[in-house]
């Protein structure tokens, strides 16, 4: 795979643009969905989202209201 770094600059909402050699290395076009993935050393890996990916997250969704009550907001705020 070829290597490619580029940068991006974050707008005043957060938002940042794929550059251009990065997006055709990916396979990504407009209205193309991505899916980041930060791993334990916090590096953040950018691929093209795949349909699992929505199915995934639609499975746990229900899941995921476990730990926000104020309580835990409280508790794990500095985290």
């Amino acid at each position: 795979m070829e290597l490619a770094i580029n940068t991006s600059k974050l707008t005043t909402k957060s938002q940042a643009t794929i550059p251009e050699k990065i997006r055709k290395i990916l396979g990504v076009s407009p209205g193309d969905s991505v899916a980041f993935e930060v791993n334990e050393n916090k590096k953040v890996i950018i691929r093209k989202a795949a349909p699992i990916d929505f199915e995934f997250a639609k499975a746990i969704e229900g899941t995921l209201s476990e730990w926000s009550s104020k309580n835990d907001e409280e508790a794990y705020r500095d985290l």
